[in-house]
């Protein structure tokens, strides 16, 4: 069986088509070798064990020793009390070098960590700190420490004791021997670990790792790398696939986050539902994003989950993608904070931005039907979504005339500041059950302003291209038309939708069909 793309677990160069990570280790080598202690946060899915698993056979190879271990599982009494936790640290030392996968550590110390481990020997901090030192002494190489989720570990008082003996014997390392670099992986910022160790309501924030090094690798693919694997995909399928356009979609769609990247790419090697032979082109990779938009996933369901339980991050994220809204990205703000930690908030140009039009259209999805079950005189109002569909393809312009009649019908509001936070999620309300199933839509996040918003609807692998604007004269007007127009260039599409909400009290409104720049617009001004 041939490699293939993997979403699940740690990918392997040899079973997976992977973005080649040869500079990004030769960077995170480069810590190591300055002899750095730090933590690499991300958010979930985002090839933290990947990347330390490749990481410790690159390190291997280059001259250390390197003891890759993993929290995950630890039952709780692992955490129990120092003798605990001591014996269950030098059982996965000893479990690394029992199945052979270091050399260069004596024997001794091998049998020592052993006897530690089944008890046959008694074991507290102090005795774990020399023991520490022993090791990193006696080893022919300099002697790397990587532990993967310590997420498992964040909220027990004993790890944070752990991570002070660890911390004291690098402030120490030029009197007694310690590791050359420590690396803990974890998605909550390690340094800002939420302990249970008094009262539900005085939960502490803290954490003695403020030895940690700043860890600022962009760990998201870019368009390059995302093409380096296609084009080895294609040496050993010969689809026929424009690499370099497919890459460059998939970018615009995940900004490189990698299981994205991934499940995307997965999708279109099996086909679309078993069915299609090559799914390499725009309408299987349309088709792909709609199945991963479907879900569901750890990833949305975190997202989703953290949305729910900060109130201020709800009202933040709502603000931004219905009113276009501009936040400053204050990384010490805590729901900034949580959507950062968890991937799904980045800072773009010193504001607040969703991370992808993946996640992006997620969160569309969720705060419309949230506002959808709470309006029943828009249910009431909502016209049969069938007629909509014509020949299996969607009457982009039947359902924009339609909309014309469903916004009068729901006794068109003359006060402009109300239409102003809401006519845009009224339109994609509108929208979004007639193209769901079949169709997806997103917002063009640079043109998410107060006054204007192009919205691109994919409907079984064609595009519609709408602008809505708010009236601001007749010389903005005629200005959004060219927009319009050169964005349906862009798109190399012939006809675009523009839909304008208008106050002025002498305004014409109703539905029509003009000519700008030789591409049709057709123009609903309500």
């Amino acid at each position: 069986m041939g490699r293939r793309f993997n979403v699940n677990g740690i990918c392997r160069p040899e079973e997976h088509y992977m973005v080649k990570l040869d500079m990004r280790l030769e960077k995170i080598k480069a810590l190591i070798d300055a002899g750095e202690y730090f933590a690499i946060n991300r958010g979930r899915q985002y090839g933290k064990t990947t990347t330390l698993y490749l990481l410790e056979k690159f390190l291997s190879e280059n001259g250390y020793i390197v003891f890759f271990l993993s929290f995950e599982g630890l039952s709780e009494d692992a955490y129990a009390n120092q003798t605990a936790f001591c014996r269950t640290f030098c059982g996965l030392l000893y479990d690394v070098l029992d199945f052979g996968e270091v050399d260069g550590i004596p024997e001794a110390m091998k049998e020592n960590l052993e006897k530690i481990s089944v008890g046959e020997l008694s074991v507290d901090f102090r005795i774990l700190s020399n023991l520490i030192s022993k090791l990193c002494a006696s080893a022919e190489k300099p002697v790397v420490l990587m532990i993967d989720e310590v997420d498992q570990a964040g909220n027990q008082r004993i790890f944070l004791d752990f991570l002070g003996m660890l911390r004291n014997k690098y402030l120490n390392r030029t009197k007694r021997r310690t590791f050359q670099s420590v690396i803990l992986a974890s998605v909550y910022d390690i340094k800002n670990l939420k302990l249970k160790v008094r009262p539900e309501e005085e939960h502490n924030y803290n954490s003695p790792w403020n030895i940690s090094a700043d860890f600022k690798l962009d760990m998201n693919f870019s368009v390059g790398e995302i093409a380096g694997m296609l084009e080895e995909y294609e040496q050993d399928h010969c689809t026929g696939m424009e690499t370099e356009k497919i890459s460059q979609w998939i970018y615009e769609y995940t900004s490189g986050y990698p299981y994205l990247v991934s499940c995307l790419c997965k999708r279109m090697d099996e086909g679309i539902g078993g069915i299609k032979p090559n799914s390499w082109n725009k309408e299987g990779f349309l088709e792909a994003v709609k199945e991963l938009v479907k879900g569901p996933n750890t990833l949305y369901d975190d997202m989703i989950k953290h949305v729910q339980e900060y109130p201020d991050l709800y009202e933040m994220l709502n603000n931004i993608l219905f009113l276009g809204e501009d936040y400053p990205y204050h990384i010490y703000d805590r729901s900034v904070n949580v959507g950062t930690m968890f991937g799904f908030i980045v800072e773009k140009d010193g504001s607040v931005a969703v991370a992808n039009r993946i996640f992006e259209t997620q969160l569309y999805n969720y705060f419309l039907t949230e506002s959808m079950k709470k309006s029943d005189r828009q249910r009431e109002n909502f016209p049969d979504k069938n007629q909509f569909i014509k020949d299996g393809m969607l009457d982009m312009d039947l359902m924009m005339r339609k909309f014309y009649e469903y916004y009068r019908s729901l006794n068109e509001p003359d006060d402009p500041e109300f239409v102003e936070k809401l006519g845009r999620k009224l339109f994609l309300m509108y929208l979004k059950p007639i193209i769901n199933g079949k169709g997806n839509f997103y917002v063009e996040d640079q043109s998410r302003s107060k006054l204007r918003t192009d919205v691109v609807v994919d409907y079984l692998g064609k595009q519609y291209i709408v602008e809505l604007k708010i009236w601001r004269g007749e010389e903005y007007y005629r200005k959004g038309e060219k927009q319009l127009a050169e964005y349906l260039e862009a798109y190399q599409a012939d006809k675009g939708y523009l839909l304008c909400f208008c106050f002025n009290n002498k305004k014409k409104t109703g539905v029509w069909e003009t000519d700008c720049n030789g591409k049709k617009i057709l123009e609903v001004v309500l």
